[in-house]
């Protein structure tokens, strides 16, 4: 054996592509293969009204617990049931609605095998993921999908590597077929993941983030520029938004939109603390709608490069402000 150091990194990078391109080859010569048993299974596990059973031993175990994963957060409710753990007492959890998915590349399996008798005798559907079309698992299964493989991805066709790629590529084009199937959206896939960060642009509203009641920084279009600025200094917000008698937003006000009135008034003999807020507030700012989804609201800051939105109900009347940091304390910048 060499040396890793007698090893070029060229040499290196080869083998790193071959296994990569190996493993690329060994999926699209399975969607070459793909026929009505993958409609089949499909529409088993789209009709189901209980729950999907996924199961294999060793890595194709990993794959098994992994696509159960997938299934579950795709609307599909599944389970990873260990076949080992199933034949000491852990088929109790499998119910008489439910369909199985099992996955071995031998077909031979011991332990999945063992299964089998409970499943048959419960007239469960049994989905075979297998790279042996014409083994045990496939001849007792009740529809076959090939995940069969020329080699492995290394020299000696030793290691779990092109067959567990098919096995888990089946397993994912199982699991997104049966989402699109079903019109599966991506608001849906959100509410399985509200902790992360796809959960949070699709779930958060502005309302959830914004500012509102005595916490919003607002004076009458009647006050004067005095009176906002000491708002402005109150709320801590860098502005304040100016409404009319009818609680609708007339304009808004910055701290960057102060220094600049009194750098252009600093020549002039009369003080503007006491003139109209109205002669010189930003009027029909940007504002977003209270239901709208905080990543549009994060959108439009960033298009207009301001750090604040004023909040409007339906009846187009201020219902709050929102701020970037609320945006980034929810985790969306």
């Amino acid at each position: 054996m060499n040396s890793p150091a007698e090893e070029t990194d060229s040499t290196i990078e080869a083998w790193f592509t071959d296994v990569l391109k190996s493993e690329s080859s060994a999926i699209e010569s399975a969607a070459g293969r793909v026929g009505c048993e993958v409609a089949e299974s499909v529409r088993t596990i789209a009709a189901s009204k209980g729950r999907l059973i996924v199961t294999g031993m060793g890595k194709m175990g990993c794959i098994a617990r992994k696509a159960a994963g997938t299934f579950s957060s795709t609307g599909t409710p599944a389970i990873f049931l260990d076949p080992a753990d199933a034949l000491h007492g852990g088929l109790g959890i499998v119910g008489h609605a439910d369909v199985v998915l099992a996955i071995s590349n031998s077909g031979e399996t011991t332990e999945l095998l063992e299964l089998l008798p409970f499943m048959l005798r419960k007239k469960l559907p049994i989905i075979a993921i297998t790279g042996n079309v014409t083994s045990s698992l496939a001849r007792q299964s009740t529809t076959v999908i090939d995940a069969s493989v020329d080699t492995e991805a290394d020299p000696d066709s030793l290691a779990p590597t092109n067959s567990s790629t098919v096995a888990l590529a089946c397993c994912d084009g199982l699991a997104v077929t049966v989402m699109r199937l079903r019109g599966f959206t991506k608001e849906q896939f959100a509410i399985f993941h509200p902790g992360g960060h796809l959960g949070r642009k699709l779930l958060l509203q502005v309302k959830d983030l914004m500012h509102q009641g005595e916490k919003v920084p607002v004076v009458d279009v009647s006050c004067s520029l005095g009176e906002a600025v000491t708002m402005i200094s109150q709320k801590k917000m860098g502005t304040v938004l100016v409404q009319n008698k009818d609680s609708c937003l007339e304009g808004i006000l910055t701290d960057g939109d102060v220094r600049r009135i009194f750098e252009s008034t600093a020549n002039q003999e009369a003080n503007p603390l006491g003139e109209s807020v109205a002669s010189f507030m930003i009027k029909k700012p940007a504002s977003i709608q209270i239901d709208t989804l905080a990543a549009v609201a994060l959108n439009l800051m960033e298009q207009r490069q301001i750090t604040v939105l004023p909040v409007l109900n339906t009846e187009q009347k201020i219902a709050g402000i929102i701020h970037m940091h609320d945006l980034i304390r929810g985790g969306l910048a």
